[in-house]
């Protein structure tokens, strides 16, 4: 991914845009510091079904898996997802805060989505992921952190790192060591 530029709407520059009415406005004052990384499949471990899409526009088919439709009342979204491939799509700006994170504290400070971006990559707890997304993820990051000055690589972390008791991912196969990796690659 080349050099994308965060335009002052908080969307990226280049970017297919989704956009999800699951978001409202940050608290007053309030920036993004932290970066959530996720992982979503649906159904799990199936890709490229387009139902992740879907799920964060609200627009779930009626007639899936009935694990799937307990999910149809549900409202979440991501800023950014990254599927198998490598592609990138944001969902929400980064000046809103996206309905990510739910009941979450990070050193101390509680209701993560109000100073966080969230990154779902297509994935489960029980496949490795792609070196694409690595690769796409790295350099998202890499664009966050450089136009926006609050955020830091220093402040990425899991979705299981700020709700421990309810979450798991992005899971036992993401690779941190992978994406530190394609970080410094890209300098």
């Amino acid at each position: 991914m080349t050099r994308l530029r965060l335009l002052l709407d908080g969307w990226l520059d280049g970017v297919p845009v989704i956009e999800s009415p699951n978001f409202d406005a940050r608290p007053l004052g309030i920036c993004p510091e932290l970066i959530v990384i996720h992982a979503i499949s649906l159904p799990p471990g199936k890709f490229g079904t387009n139902l992740v899409e879907r799920l964060f526009t609200n627009e779930l088919p009626d007639d899936l898996d009935p694990k799937i439709n307990e999910l149809q009342e549900i409202r979440v979204s991501a800023h950014f997802f990254i599927d198998r491939s490598g592609r990138l799509t944001q969902f929400v700006s980064t000046i809103c805060r996206a309905w990510h994170a739910g009941v979450s504290v990070w050193e101390g400070r509680a209701a993560c989505n109000d100073f966080s971006i969230g990154i779902e990559l297509e994935g489960c707890d029980y496949l490795p992921f792609d070196g694409k997304q690595y690769t796409a993820l790295a350099a998202l990051i890499d664009n966050l952190v450089e136009e926006i000055p609050t955020c830091s690589w220093g402040s990425v972390v899991g979705h299981s790192d700020i709700a421990p008791s309810r979450k798991t991912d992005p899971g036992p196969f993401f690779d941190w060591e992978m994406l530190q990796n394609e970080r410094s690659r890209l300098h």
